[in-house]
């Protein structure tokens, strides 16, 4: 298939709020497409690349060569060069990665550099969302939607999915199972602002986690050989030594564990989330033998134990087998609340203890791997979400020479497009004001009177007090008394909170 089809599908996506028009547009790709190229179009689609990381910054497509004057690229071809690309290390591996780089660009188009530098950047603005990309596939295969997600969940993408169909057919689909060694996409918790609309629609009696404010993980465990992933799917086993070896001690040959990794401190309250993102995302210290941040793995679901599949069983089975494999210590603490007082006795008491909130549990749900379900709710002691931040604005006096006043949107959930629901410039430390400056001039697209526009956007976590309505921003809520709680560099635009959720969590 020709590059230039896929550029022009993505401008065309992006034109476009329909969904249902997104969803034929992109049938009508994969009908044409080769199962030798199933799996890349579909990536391509998506949006993203097949090869995680590529090596390639920001330098190196600052200044692109002048673009082709007719379309003679294939996706075979850009699949293969970022094949290549991505393969180079060593020393002089960053000139000659923008060599390789500057070589694929010279033979693109001026739409399809654009579309290029979008994907390896994952900034694609065209609200190709990845239930999207599964629905159209389904509509081009004549399969059942639903097969098609199940797959994905359980193989950890839809691209993965779309392999099984190119090779095996619908017949391939029916047998995909949970696989010891491959993790799978993580369930996702709805939220709630207090217990009471939490346990609004559950029957009690309800299975209450505390939350942990940690690295979220998972972990498989094949006889001796331990593995361990992070939400998006990163492979961390070589940098967290103390869950390999924690794992490695349990009664069992085979094991699918869903976790958090914690650091904590004194009285066992929780170290800050800074120190357990630095401790992870570095192999140095722990290859050295330097672990100043010592982990502790606590575990909330078992997917797997010994040839037992329990994704689909209920929460009731699954906890009780989790509690005769695991000692207690490397349990999340939990409680099953009987009534409404205990709920909250347990949500207080963890928040008195310096955890982030607790999760309420339907007992009787099975594991609803890859999407956010109403089975779980989340609850924290106030309103926070995670938004994008798509500019800022130079500050004055005190903070001037500083990029401080952050524009902020969540996500349309039907287009997928960022919307701008508010500003702030509370909370921000003289730190984060020095380094949210540096991050988004990295990252700046233009400039306009007083505000860098930066794109791909930041993450960013916000507290606030609750919303109300607004002319003034395109989303037509605003955040009242918004503050800045931390940056999240483990998440992407992709994720951040959908307007929706936010005027949904607030009542709204």
């Amino acid at each position: 298939m020709e590059l230039a089809r896929l550029a022009i599908t993505s401008r065309q996506l992006a034109a476009t709020r329909s969904r249902t028009t997104k969803r034929e547009l992109i049938a009508t790709v994969l009908r044409d497409t080769g199962s030798d190229e199933l799996e890349t179009v579909v990536s391509y689609l998506s949006g993203t690349l097949p090869q995680r990381r590529t090596g390639i910054g920001w330098s190196a497509l600052d200044s692109l060569p002048t673009p082709a004057d007719q379309a003679s690229l294939s996706v075979a071809d850009v699949h293969a060069s970022f094949e290549r690309i991505s393969a180079i290390g060593g020393p002089g591996s960053a000139a000659l990665r923008n060599v390789a780089v500057h070589e694929l660009f010279a033979r693109a188009t001026a739409s399809e550099q654009d579309y290029l530098r979008g994907l390896v950047f994952d900034e694609l603005r065209q609200g190709a969302l990845d239930s999207l990309v599964q629905d159209g596939l389904a509509e081009a295969h004549g399969l059942p939607a639903a097969a098609i997600r199940r797959a994905a969940m359980l193989l950890g993408s839809t691209a993965a999915a779309a392999t099984v169909i190119a090779r095996d057919g619908p017949a391939g689909l029916d047998a995909v199972r949970l696989q010891v060694g491959l993790p799978v996409r993580p369930m996702l918790a709805a939220s709630a602002p207090d217990p009471d609309v939490a346990l609004a629609r559950k029957s009690l009696p309800v299975l209450v986690d505390v939350k942990l404010d940690g690295i979220r993980v998972q972990v498989h465990r094949d006889g001796s050989s331990v593995g361990v992933w992070t939400r998006s799917l990163e492979d961390i086993t070589d940098r967290v030594p103390e869950v390999v070896e924690a794992v490695l001690d349990l009664p069992v040959e085979r094991v699918v564990l869903d976790a958090e990794v914690l650091a904590l401190g004194a009285e066992g309250r929780p170290a800050p989330f800074q120190a357990i993102a630095a401790r992870t995302a570095s192999r140095v210290d722990v290859a050295a033998g330097r672990i100043r941040t010592p982990l502790s793995l606590f575990c909330f679901d078992l997917l797997h134990a010994n040839g037992l599949d329990l994704l689909d069983a209920p929460l009731d089975r699954r906890a009780a087998v989790m509690a005769q494999l695991l000692p207690e210590a490397l349990v999340v603490p939990r409680v099953v609340a009987i009534d409404s007082e205990q709920v909250a006795e347990v949500f207080a008491e963890a928040v008195d203890r310096g955890f982030e909130g607790m999760v309420v549990k339907d007992l009787q749900a099975p594991y609803a791997a890859g999407r956010r379900d109403a089975a779980w709710v989340k609850v924290k002691p106030r309103h926070t979400f995670d938004l994008a931040v798509t500019a800022a604005e130079w500050g004055h006096g005190r903070r001037h020479g500083l990029l401080s006043n952050l524009h902020l949107a969540a996500r349309d959930p039907a287009t997928g497009e960022l919307v701008m629901l508010g500003k702030t410039f509370k909370g921000l430390t003289d730190e984060i004001l020095a380094w949210q400056t540096q991050a988004l001039l990295a990252r700046e697209v233009r400039r306009t009177a007083g505000t860098v526009h930066v794109d791909p956007p930041l993450v960013v976590e916000i507290a606030c007090d609750g919303i109300q309505t607004s002319s003034r921003y395109p989303g037509g809520v605003t955040l009242r008394f918004a503050r800045v709680l931390r940056y999240r560099e483990d998440k992407s635009a992709a994720e951040v909170d959908t307007l929706d959720s936010v005027i949904r969590l607030t009542g709204s």
